[in-house]
């Protein structure tokens, strides 16, 4: 039987072979952090925490692909991807039609990702915290 961590990250690593396909492709990847952003608005009063992390991962991801962060690994970029692929995705390990339970489990990637890049996403705050990006639209 699989430990919690283990289950989430067997379950991500499903979604991080999708997300390299992703990382050449600005238009898909806008049209990901599009649904991505749709999604977390509609489900905000259920995320919590992970609400935060969600925005944290899009800006990470947006500053990235424009080129205006670069202290980061493409395999990061990958790794988050993942979980937003996972986070849109209607059908996983606790499906998001499960009304109140649906979204746990994509929190819960959000959490693991989160604690497995922990490193790399306080340097992308520090760096965040110091540098103007986008704030009007995530999707600039």
């Amino acid at each position: 039987m699989y430990r919690n961590d283990e289950l989430i990250e067997k379950e991500q690593s499903n979604y991080m072979n999708n997300a390299k396909e992703f990382l050449g492709n600005p238009q898909k990847l806008k049209d990901l952090l599009n649904k991505v952003i749709h999604k977390a608005t509609e489900k905000k009063g259920y995320l919590g925490d992970a609400w935060d992390k969600l925005q944290l991962f899009v800006d990470l991801v947006k500053a990235y692909t424009k080129g205006e962060y670069k202290n980061v690994q493409p395999s990061t970029i990958a790794t988050i991807i993942g979980a937003l692929l996972y986070f849109i995705s209607p059908i996983d390990l606790v499906p998001d039609f499960i009304i109140g339970l649906g979204i746990f489990d994509d929190a819960a990637v959000i959490g693991f990702t989160l604690k497995k890049l922990s490193k790399e996403l306080d340097q992308f705050e520090q760096w965040k915290s110091t540098n103007t990006i986008s704030q009007e639209n995530p999707l600039d």
